[in-house]
C-alpha cells in the first residue's frame, strides 16, 4: 500500500498542479451529469406523458374505401350516360354498438367513448353566427346546405371522457356534464355565449328541428353549460358559419343524437383507451377481426410519437452530451497523465531502481486521479443539477419552438366528414394533440442517487482509460536509461 502514501505525499506537495487537475476534471464531471440528469428527466417526462395520456384506438368507418366506391359509381354512371349533373357523394356506415361493446369487452381496454353527432335547427331560441373578415367564406357549410342544421348536436358518453374538456378547452361554468346516467334520455349541455344571448340557464328546456323534408321536433332540457375557451376544438370543427363556432355544439348522450339521426343502433365513432400501449397492436388484431373491411382503426401512437418528438430530440442530444464530454474528458486526462509522467521521468526511475513494480507505479497515478475524482464528483454534485436544469430548459424550449412550427401546417387535416357534420378520426387526433402536448414542454430535472452512481461509474471508466494510455511508456522505461540520461 505504499502507493497510495506516495499518492497523497505527491498530491499535497504539488498543491497548484492537484487544484488544476481537480478543476478540469470537476468541468468533465460536471458537463457529464448535467448530460446524465436531462437525459433521465427526458425518458420521466416521455414515460409520465405516455401514461397520462394512455394510448387510444379509433373505430370510425373506412373513409378510403368509401371514396374508392364513390369513384368506382361516378366511373359507371358516365359509362352508361354522356353527361351527369349529379354530385358525389360518400356513404359513411356508422359503427355497431352492439360490435362496438364486444370490442370493449376485450381484454387491455381501460375504457371507451362513444360520439355520435347530429345536425338540427334551433327552435325557439337564436343560433350563434359567426363572421370573418380573413374573406372567402360567408353561410353555412359548403355543400348541401338543405341538410345542414344551424346547431350541431354532439352526442358522447361523458363529457369529462370528450378531448375538449379533457384538455380544459371547454370546462363546466354550471350544472354538470353528460355522464353514463343520461343514456336514453334528452339531457343537454349547451355552452354559456348560447345560454347568454337565449337568456338560457340550467333546468330550462329548448326544442330543435330536424333538417329533414319533414322534419321532427325534440325537446331537450339544459342540465349543464359550459365555457368554451377556444374556437378550434375537435368539437367546432365544421364549415364556416354558424356550426363551426362552438357556441352551437350541444353536448347530449349518444343515444340521443342516435335517435335524432334516426338510427339509435349505431354511433360515428367510438374510442378506446388501452390500459398497456405495448399491447395495442394486439388489440387491434384482435378487435379487426369483429368489424368488417368498412370501418378502420385508427391509434394514437403516430400522435404521441410525434408529441414526445422534443423529448427524445431532448434525450439525444443529451446522451451525445455524455459520449462527447467522455471521451473528450478521457483524452485530455491521457494527455495531463502523459505530461506529468515525462515531468517525473526521474522519480519513476528511482522507484524502479528500488525495486517497485512498474505496476503499483501505474496503480499511484490511478489513486492520484481518484482521489482527484472524489472530490470532482462532489463538486458535480452541487454544480451538475444547475447546470443541469438550465441546460435542459433551453433545449427543451428549442425543441418544442421547432416541432410547433415544423406540425403547424398539419394540424388542419381531419375534420368533419359526411354531412351531418360528424367528426372524423383526425379531428379527435387533433384534439388530442393539443391536450398532450402540453405535458412534454417541461423538463424537470432532480439529482438523484442513481445519476451519481452512474457518474461514478463513468469517472471511473475515464481515469482507467486514461491511466493505461498515458502511462503506457512507463512499461517501456530502463531505470539505468533513465537515471543515466539525468
Amino acid at each position: 500500500m505504499d502507493f497510495i502514501k506516495r499518492a497523497g505525499l505527491y498530491l499535497r506537495q504539488k498543491i497548484g498542479r492537484t487544484l488544476l487537475i481537480t478543476l478540469v476534471m470537476s468541468a468533465i464531471m460536471i458537463f457529464v451529469l448535467a448530460g446524465i440528469i436531462i437525459q433521465n428527466a427526458a425518458i420521466q417526462a416521455t414515460n409520465s406523458a405516455k401514461n397520462a395520456a394512455g394510448t387510444t384506438v379509433t373505430l370510425s368507418a373506412n373513409r378510403e374505401k368509401a371514396f374508392a366506391a364513390m369513384r368506382k359509381s361516378q366511373e359507371s354512371a358516365s359509362s352508361s350516360s354522356s353527361s351527369s349533373t349529379t354530385r358525389p357523394s360518400i356513404s359513411l356506415p356508422g359503427v355497431s354498438i352492439t360490435t362496438a361493446e364486444k370490442i370493449a369487452a376485450l381484454s387491455n381496454v381501460a375504457g371507451y367513448q362513444f360520439s355520435n353527432s347530429a345536425s338540427v335547427n334551433a327552435s325557439g331560441f337564436t343560433a350563434i353566427t359567426t363572421t370573418s373578415s380573413s374573406g372567402g367564406f360567408e353561410g353555412g357549410p359548403a355543400g348541401d346546405t338543405s341538410t345542414q342544421g344551424d346547431i350541431t348536436i354532439s352526442g358522447v358518453s361523458t363529457t369529462a371522457a370528450e378531448t375538449d374538456f379533457k384538455s380544459k378547452a371547454y370546462t363546466i361554468t354550471s350544472g354538470r356534464g353528460i355522464t353514463s346516467a343520461d343514456k336514453n334520455t334528452n339531457n343537454v349541455v349547451i355552452e354559456s355565449e348560447l345560454a347568454t344571448s337565449n337568456k338560457l340557464k340550467v333546468g330550462d328546456t329548448i326544442k330543435v328541428k330536424t333538417t329533414a323534408t319533414t322534419s321532427k321536433t325534440y325537446e331537450m332540457k339544459i342540465i349543464g353549460i359550459y365555457k368554451a375557451k377556444t374556437t378550434s376544438g375537435s368539437a367546432a370543427q365544421g364549415g364556416p358559419g354558424q356550426q363551426s363556432d362552438p357556441s352551437n355544439t350541444i353536448f347530449s348522450s349518444y343515444t340521443f343524437a342516435g335517435t335524432v339521426n334516426g338510427d339509435s343502433t349505431t354511433v360515428t365513432s367510438v374510442v378506446y383507451t388501452l390500459t398497456d400501449s405495448s399491447k395495442e397492436a394486439a388489440f387491434t388484431k384482435a378487435a379487426k377481426k369483429l368489424v368488417s373491411s368498412s370501418f378502420s382503426l385508427t391509434s394514437s401512437a403516430e400522435t404521441y410519437a410525434l408529441l414526445m418528438k422534443p423529448m427524445k430530440n431532448v434525450q439525444s442530444f443529451a446522451n451525445k452530451i455524455v459520449w462527447v464530454v467522455g471521451i473528450a474528458g478521457t483524452i485530455i486526462l491521457a494527455l495531463i497523465t502523459v505530461l506529468m509522467i515525462r515531468e517525473r521521468r526521474h522519480e519513476i526511475g528511482v522507484l524502479m531502481s528500488l525495486g517497485e513494480s512498474k505496476v503499483k507505479i501505474v496503480l499511484q497515478l490511478f489513486s492520484e486521479l481518484f482521489a482527484i475524482l472524489v472530490v470532482s464528483l462532489i463538486i458535480a454534485g452541487v454544480a451538475g443539477n444547475f447546470v443541469g436544469n438550465a441546460v435542459g430548459k433551453q433545449l427543451v424550449s428549442q425543441q418544442t419552438t421547432a416541432t410547433q412550427t415544423t406540425t403547424a401546417g398539419a394540424g388542419f387535416g381531419g375534420g368533419r366528414g359526411g354531412g351531418s357534420g360528424a367528426p372524423t378520426a383526425g379531428g379527435a387526433n387533433r384534439g388530442t394533440m393539443t391536450a398532450t402536448g402540453s405535458q412534454v414542454q417541461t423538463l424537470k430535472t432532480k439529482l438523484s442517487g442513481s445519476a451519481m452512481a452512474e457518474l461514478g461509474g463513468l469517472g471511473l471508466g475515464i481515469i482507467a482509460i486514461a491511466v493505461v494510455a498515458g502511462s503506457t511508456p512507463i512499461f517501456r522505461l530502463k531505470p539505468k536509461k533513465i537515471l543515466s540520461n539525468e
